[in-house]
């Protein structure tokens, strides 16, 4: 699945047959919020909010920034998966 990181536009972003899926986060105090996912009904039920979210934390780690997860998506996202309850 190619997920590009669009820093200008402050999103992760996912394009399949014209129809684009995101996750938008804002930079708040060296700690990215992760406040909005969005997958177009077209695209439902493949698991590509969760690749999203997966590339987002991935890179917050990489980058070796804390998150905030006030999408619920991603704060179940990680929830599930406690790999990453350490960026919190």
């Amino acid at each position: 699945m190619d997920i590009v990181h669009q820093p200008e536009s402050r999103r992760f972003t996912y394009q399949e047959d014209g129809h684009t899926a995101h996750l938008d986060y804002r930079d708040e105090n060296g700690r990215l919020n992760f406040h909005h996912t969005w997958v177009p009904p077209e695209l439902g039920g493949r698991g590509i909010a969760s690749a999203l979210a997966r590339h987002a934390l991935d890179h917050a780690r990489s980058e070796k920034r804390r998150v905030i997860p006030s999408c619920s998506f991603v704060a179940g996202y990680i929830e599930k998966h406690p790999e990453y309850r350490d960026l919190l």
